[in-house]
Parts: structure tokens; C-alpha cells; sequence
């Protein structure tokens, strides 16, 4: 006799899983990853290495020891904050520092609030913009890409020499009353097309905006994420900083620089698009992002930092509860008032 079983929905199964789609953002990191090695050398393998393994250390002590639970550090998130972490940090960081940086991240960001699933904010980011208020000089000292170096400089003094990035440059330059043109201008100032091919200085990730960008059509490709939130952040920037060249184009510089300088396209793809933290709903997803681009650009421009990726998603994410319980998904077979099903 042919047993029938029957189970609870739902009865199809599109084949994504959390470790699945974990490790299709790794894959999809690998690009900036392999450049922040060419362009920093042995020390951003070394800054790598230590958050990942730091990451998943802490990972399963504090699993294993402090909450009783099972591991999960096979599902790939702890690797995917380890990565992240040394992407926001400048690879002439002292390793300890990479250390302190991840037990925050895994102990507070992420698992203070019951681990995967459940934290409010990017765990990366919370180590990250804990390290920037904790270590303010050691995290804004950004070593010199080896191949801006001069011929003449000792490769073995590489580590000794560091400078601003290209938004710390422009910063400073208006604030002691040069204009935009004569600040881009100048020997010394990226081009365009050091800042794609991420030949500037700056933390691990975001000096490599062609991989980022290669990173960001592999994992829409995969349909590992959606459209929504990376294309909310850069037209909205877009839009905010072309507005504001328009009106004083030798105060504001234009919307390709803004979107090829700092960490606004590592933000965009890979941190402001967390499953856990972002909101639910396409709409919703648009809101968020939004509003990650306007306040990104405030703090650009009119803030203390010249970068303000890291502190507009962790503000956004604090906004998501919200966001999420306005912008509600459908339920299936839930009729609207006065219509049918």
C-alpha cells in the first residue's frame, strides 16, 4: 500500500538556504579581497586573516561557553563578518586592534542580541565605528597603495608611509578655502580611474570599486540579493550630490566622485543589504536605502567625518522594526477592505 505524507507548508522548495546564500556572498567578495592584497601586500593578508579567524573564534567560545548552544560557525556568517571587518580597516592596523574589533562585532553586534536572526545592526559595522571612536589615529592612518609609491622608496618601508583618501583630501582642502577643481587638480589627487580600479588609499574594501561592482552583478545575478537597496543608495546620492554641484560646483564636487571614493559602494552591496538588518518588503527596501544615501551625504559634507556610509546604515538599521511594520508584505489569501480575495 502507497503511504501518502502529508506536511505543513510550504511544499516547494526553492533551494536557497542561509549557508547557501553565506557563501555566495563570499564568492562575491573575493574580487575586492584579491585587489586590497595586490594594492597593501602581506598586510592586508595578514588584517584578513585575523578578523576571520577572530570572528569565528569568538564565535564559538561565546556559543560554546556563555550561551550553551550549538555552533553555527559553518553557516558562513562569522567568516562574512570577518571579512567585512578588515574591509573597514586600513591594513596597517595592529592586529590586536582587528582583535578587540571582532569580539565586538561577534559578542555584541551579533550575538548580544541571540546570533543570526535576531541583531538589530550590522555586526561589522558595530566593530568598525567601535574601533574608529576607540583607536581614532591608528584607524585613520591609511597606508599608501604600493603602486602610487615611488620607484625610489624602499619596498621594505612601505608600512612608513601613509596619506589621506580622497575625501579626507577634498575635506581639508575646502576648509582652508581652495575649490573643488583646484583640490582635484593637484599631482597628488586620484583620478578617476585610480579611484575604479581602486589604486587610492582608504581601508581594505573600499579602494576597489570595479570589484566591488563585479561582486555587486554576481550576487544579483545569483539572486542572492535584490536591486532595490544598492539602487536606492547611489541614485539617491546621485541625486543629492549633482544637486548640490550644480548649484556650487566649487564648494560640492560632482556624483561620480562620491560614488567611486570611500565606503559607499562596499556599504551599499554588501553591508546595507544584510538579510537581518535591512527590511523586508521591496518598498520598504527603497525607503531604507533612501535614506542611507541622504544621510550618507549629510555627513559627507556637513559632518565632522568625512565619511558617513558606516553611521547612516547602522542609523537605518535602527529604523528597519519600523520600516518593516509600515511597509507590511502582502499575506497571501488576505482580502483588502470592501474586495476579494
Amino acid at each position: 500500500m502507497n503511504k501518502i505524507f502529508v506536511s505543513p507548508s510550504p511544499h516547494i522548495h526553492s533551494g536557497d538556504s542561509i549557508k547557501k546564500n553565506m557563501w555566495g556572498v563570499v564568492i562575491a567578495m573575493v574580487p575586492a579581497m584579491i585587489l586590497s592584497f595586490v594594492y597593501f601586500g602581506i598586510n592586508a593578508l595578514f588584517a584578513t586573516l585575523t578578523a576571520v579567524l577572530s570572528c569565528i573564534l569568538f564565535e564559538y567560545l561565546i556559543k560554546k561557553f556563555l550561551l550553551k548552544e550549538e555552533s553555527s560557525i559553518t553557516d558562513g556568517s562569522a567568516i562574512i563578518t570577518g571579512i567585512l571587518l578588515a574591509f573597514n580597516v586600513p591594513s596597517s592596523l595592529p592586529l590586536w586592534i582587528i582583535v578587540i574589533g571582532a569580539l565586538v562585532a561577534i559578542g555584541i553586534g551579533k550575538l548580544s542580541y541571540g546570533g543570526l536572526g535576531n541583531n538589530v545592526f550590522n555586526p561589522a559595522l558595530v566593530g568598525r565605528v567601535f574601533l574608529l571612536i576607540s583607536f581614532p589615529a591608528q584607524m585613520t592612518s591609511w597606508p599608501i597603495p604600493t603602486t602610487r609609491l615611488s620607484e625610489k622608496i624602499n619596498p621594505d618601508m612601505i608600512d612608513s608611509f601613509t596619506g589621506a583618501t580622497p575625501l579626507a583630501m577634498l575635506q581639508e582642502g575646502i576648509q582652508s578655502g581652495q575649490s573643488v577643481s583646484s583640490i582635484m587638480e593637484q599631482n597628488n589627487f586620484p583620478t578617476y580611474q585610480d579611484m575604479l580600479l581602486g589604486n587610492i588609499g582608504g581601508s581594505l574594501g573600499e579602494v576597489a570599486a570595479i570589484a566591488i561592482i563585479a561582486g555587486l552583478i554576481f550576487m544579483l545575478v545569483r539572486k542572492i540579493i535584490t536591486w532595490h537597496i544598492p539602487t536606492a543608495i547611489i541614485l539617491t546620492v546621485a541625486a543629492f550630490t549633482g544637486i548640490l554641484n550644480l548649484c556650487s560646483p566649487d564648494t560640492y564636487a560632482d556624483p561620480l566622485f562620491h560614488l567611486l571614493t570611500g565606503g559607499l559602494l562596499l556599504g551599499a552591496v554588501f553591508m546595507a543589504t544584510d538579510y537581518v538588518t535591512s527590511p523586508m518588503s521591496k518598498k520598504g527596501m527603497l525607503v531604507y536605502g533612501v535614506g542611507i544615501g541622504l544621510l550618507t551625504v549629510i555627513i559627507r559634507i556637513w559632518g565632522s567625518y568625512p565619511e558617513g556610509m558606516s553611521f547612516a546604515i547602522l542609523i537605518m538599521n535602527a529604523f528597519t522594526p519600523l520600516i518593516n511594520k509600515y511597509f507590511k508584505p502582502k499575506r497571501f489569501g488576505i482580502a483588502k477592505k470592501g474586495g476579494k480575495k
